[in-house]
């Protein structure tokens, strides 16, 4: 990956277990700062709760997030469990080591927290009226950014809902009208409002028009384009319509079973898909050609047939610049003449 470019949020290990239900497992990305970075896979895969748990709607099984810099997340009961293992194999030193590095994470987040860190890291949800308070008025579901910051000045507050309903393409007269006086285009654009009232460096967009009309998703996401360009935004977008992802991310990653298959430049990753997952994802793509509907092929994804980890398990691999792909040893080689040919 390019060195250069500044990291804006970085996940490490990431886990998010709920019983014996591995819903994210061993999830690790950089996100860059001035980049839309999608998060694909078909639903149940792991995406949503990914972005929730990043966001600390849900705290981490295992793993840790760092974000602008800072230490906002760490898997404390993963961690609590090394140790106690470790504790029980006669290692005690090295248990100590971790237990000292697990009390300075999380001093590391509760001081980021105090310092609203969190606040420059705002979420899109997926369905716009189950998001919305039904007895709160259009400025008070906008403005609560402020009231949680302790901001009480009316009039800042008016001018700053005034100012973002503008310009996700609503007018001022609607702040005072409740959620269910819209429609779901217009409710999705009082929770983009909402999302970028406090100026969040990072959006989670958890799939923002999955709920919406086809004709209103189309604006919708060239309105996110237009914030991302005027306001800088990063965004993660989780969605699973793949055309959508290509024309919106620069970068993506594709989800499967709580894990990351494949990661690369949107133009690289449709050109070249590799892992046999992904292959099966593009395949499924419909066009608006019946001549090229009939001749398509859709490729169906059998992990006990496509992969053989009996001896060799898999772990991510740089196959070329930024195209990683979850593969053994035997697989790399295959893909390495493949990107070769």
């Amino acid at each position: 990956m390019a060195e250069s470019r500044e990291v804006l949020l970085r996940v490490e290990h990431l886990k998010q277990y709920f019983g014996r239900l591995k819903a994210v497992d061993d999830v690790s990305f950089d996100i860059y700062k001035g980049e839309v970075f999608g998060l694909v896979g078909e639903s149940g895969c792991g995406k949503t709760t990914t972005g929730r748990t990043i966001i600390k709607l849900y705290e981490p099984t295992g793993g840790d997030i760092w974000f602008n810099g800072r230490h906002i997340g760490t898997g404390v009961k993963d961690k609590k469990k090394q140790i106690a293992a470790l504790r029980r194999e006669g290692n005690i030193d090295e248990a100590k080591r971790l237990s000292a590095e697990l009390v300075k994470s999380q001093k590391e987040v509760r001081d980021s927290v105090s310092d609203n860190v969190m606040t420059k890291m705002q979420m899109i949800f997926q369905d716009p009226i189950a998001s919305l308070n039904p007895r709160m008025t259009v400025r008070q579901i906008i403005s609560e950014g402020f009231a949680i910051r302790g901001i009480r000045d009316k009039a800042y507050i008016d001018a700053k809902v005034k100012e973002v309903l503008e310009m996700v393409g609503l007018v001022s007269e609607h702040a005072e009208r409740y959620p269910h006086e819209f429609s779901g285009g217009q409710r999705q654009r009082i929770g983009i409002a909402r999302a970028i009232v406090l100026e969040p460096d990072l959006i989670i967009a958890d799939e923002p028009i999955s709920a919406l009309d086809v004709s209103i998703q189309a604006q919708v996401i060239n309105l996110m384009n237009d914030l991302r360009n005027k306001m800088g935004l990063t965004i993660l977008f989780i969605a699973h319509d793949l055309s959508v992802v290509k024309y919106f991310s620069d970068r993506i990653a594709v989800m499967y079973y709580g894990k990351i298959v494949e990661l690369a430049d949107s133009d690289e990753l449709f050109r070249h898909p590799l892992h046999p997952y992904t292959r099966s994802l593009l395949s499924a793509i419909p066009l608006p050609d019946p001549n090229y509907e009939k001749r398509r092929k859709r490729i169906t994804y059998s992990p006990s047939k496509d992969h053989d980890y009996s001896v060799d398990l898999p772990s991510m691999r740089e196959v070329c610049p930024g195209h990683f792909v979850s593969c053994n040893q035997a697989e790399f080689d295959r893909y390495l003449a493949q990107v070769a040919e």
